[in-house]
């Protein structure tokens, strides 16, 4: 007898399951959640809610995180995975946080204007869409050691700015500024006014070669997700196409790896030009 198909009968909760790894860059339960809202909002990136918890103070949580301009995910069921993950109680919420406190985007602007101010060639890292938190940790660490002000990342379809990310930077997060933004377009606009000029690296083969390019002066340099690179609206909002000329078959390099090569490259011509 041919056995019935019942998968249609299955719950939508079930289906619409939320899982997440447990790791250290998480904080679960509602009065854990809430306190750590009150004291350090800059250190939470994200917010994961079951849509079926109700109450004063998820009432309050919600509220606050939109305040801040956290990001919130709402889920029909939410379940933990991991060593030790069935031994927490996470009451239908958990939160992903920073190791360090994050900027916000307007006090980054004020801070890099004053710079520009004084004549300062200042350059911040712009990580758009990057979705493998080992490669963030390591353009971190490549933006403290190049001498970058600050690298700033979207909200969403992002890596989180959490413990994989802080150990592949290997401490570099707690000393340069890090800022999340919700609509990197907009970000990016205002960066202009305030007198950068944007640089997105690609693969296409009119850009321009990075060691034809000058980058000697305030730069937002872009680098784009693992596979797709940068998005369309991104790629329109930056002033030059760059590109790293490479011999041989392969046409891209990793995020991190090509995010390394042109920082460095701009911290070089940085210097040159100090010293004519």
């Amino acid at each position: 007898m041919k056995k019935q198909d019942t998968s249609h009968n299955k719950p939508d909760r079930m289906q619409n399951e939320k899982r997440i790894r447990l790791s250290e860059d998480l904080l679960w339960g509602i009065h854990p959640i809430f306190e750590g809202l009150e004291k350090e909002p800059e250190r939470f990136t994200e917010i994961i809610l079951q849509k079926d918890k109700r109450g004063g103070k998820i009432e309050e949580i919600v509220e606050m995180a939109r305040l801040h301009g956290i990001k919130l995910s709402f889920t029909d069921s939410l379940r933990l995975a991991g060593e030790g993950a069935p031994q927490v109680r996470h009451q239908g919420i958990v939160a992903r946080i920073s190791e360090t406190p994050l900027i916000a985007f307007e006090d980054l602007v004020v801070k890099m204007k004053s710079r520009i101010a004084t004549g300062e060639k200042v350059r911040l890292m712009i990580c758009d869409s990057l979705q493998d938190p080992h490669n963030l940790g390591a353009i971190i660490r490549s933006a403290l050691a190049s001498g970058a002000a600050g690298v700033l990342v979207t909200r969403e379809r992002s890596a989180p700015v959490g413990g994989t990310a802080a150990k592949a930077s290997a401490g570099a997060m707690s000393h340069i500024d890090i800022c999340q933004v919700t609509n990197l377009v907009t970000a990016l606009k205002e960066l202009k006014a305030a007198g950068f000029w944007i640089f997105g690296a690609v693969k296409d083969a009119d850009a321009q070669s990075l060691y034809e390019t000058d980058l000697a002066l305030p730069a937002c340099l872009v680098v784009g997700s693992e596979g797709k690179g940068i998005r369309p609206l991104v790629k329109k909002e930056c002033d030059i196409l760059i590109s790293i000329p490479m011999t041989g078959t392969l046409d891209s390099l990793n995020s991190s790896v090509a995010a390394a090569v042109i920082l460095f490259e701009a911290m070089r011509q940085t210097l040159a030009s100090v010293d004519r």
